[in-house]
């Protein structure tokens, strides 16, 4: 029996591969998707996710939740204000709106549901069935533990593709989920309930090269065929032209695997903090890995990929919209 999901993103490019491939696995149920403020708007993210299942039509359509907390906020203001230049490469890597160079209307749901209460609401339908894959900033998710601190525990898991072991993408220690709100971060990574953590380190292991794009054989008959072509393009160009790669790393990708493919992954328990005060290390994933670990694990962390058997994941799923 296909596996219950609901994914939070703030779709660009990678996040719409991602859902791309849950919403056509076989292995998968997704039984939701909401829409978090982060490399685009919350209202941005709702739009990118209402243009994207319009592309790919998906044999079942999943629920929909909108951001509807505030915005402007102390910690991402003061994020983008000290990111500037990082956030406007990331701008560059997908697109003015977040979807490469592929129209993205500008109407808005006409009865927006909570994003928070819905992922409430699912897991109170399904207690502990659905896991829950956070491909952006985790303001939402911290949102739902506000508004029901025993929401965790009806899930079936939390996996989110946040933090790193080592460097960070948007500044040198922060990886750009963790970053955007570390003091939300910090709350969801701290609570127990059972959660896996994709972090960057591993999603710099493995490549999506043009080559193997090429390979794909996408369905030119219909909207999802163009509209995969379109994203892999702009983001294949954009990441050459803008940070000198021959490819795409495979972040929220690897999210979507965890569940779908665990068997793909090496997986280690560890604990880790969220750094809020430092000048230099805001929003730093920090993970007691001495020799004698001094704190209390609480968190599974993938270390290590199949990156061969990923690739064949991606192309023998992505084809299938």
């Amino acid at each position: 029996m296909p596996k219950k999901v609901m994914i939070d993103a703030d779709p660009g490019i990678s996040d719409a591969l991602a859902i791309a491939m849950a919403l056509h696995d076989p292995e998968l149920d997704v039984v939701a998707l909401t829409a978090v403020g982060g490399r685009v708007s919350a209202t941005q993210a709702a739009r990118n996710l209402f243009t994207l299942l319009e592309a790919l039509d998906p044999p079942k359509f999943p629920r929909l939740g909108v951001a509807d907390g505030p915005e402007v906020v102390a910690d991402p203001v003061l994020f983008m204000a000290e990111s500037t230049e990082d956030l406007e490469i990331d701008r560059r890597l997908h697109g003015p709106q977040g979807l490469g160079d592929w129209p993205v209307g500008d109407a808005d749901l006409h009865h927006p549901r909570s994003a928070a209460k819905l992922m409430i609401e699912m897991t109170r339908e399904y207690p502990g069935e659905v896991t829950l894959i956070t491909l952006g900033p985790l303001t939402t998710v911290a949102l739902a533990i506000e508004l029901d601190p025993e929401f965790p525990m009806r899930l079936g898991g939390l996996v989110s593709m946040a933090g790193s072991l080592g460097p960070g993408d948007i500044t040198p220690s922060t990886e750009f989920n963790v970053g955007y709100h570390p003091t939300s971060a910090r709350h969801v990574l701290r609570f127990p309930s059972t959660k896996t953590l994709v972090p960057l380190d591993l999603a710099r292991k493995v490549v999506l090269t043009f080559d193997r794009v090429q390979q794909i054989p996408f369905n030119d008959d219909c909207i999802a065929g163009h509209f995969l072509r379109s994203i892999l393009g702009y983001a294949l160009r954009s990441h050459h032209e803008a940070l000198g790669m021959e490819g795409l790393h495979l972040n929220d990708l690897m999210a979507i695997a965890a569940v779908s493919q665990a068997h793909l992954f090496h997986r280690e328990n560890m604990a880790v903090e969220v750094e809020t005060e430092g000048r230099i290390t805001r929003g730093m994933t920090v993970f007691d890995r001495r020799s004698r670990p001094r704190w209390r694990s609480n968190i599974e962390v993938l270390t290590d990929v199949d990156g061969v058997g990923l690739l064949d994941y991606v192309t023998r799923t992505l084809p299938a919209t």
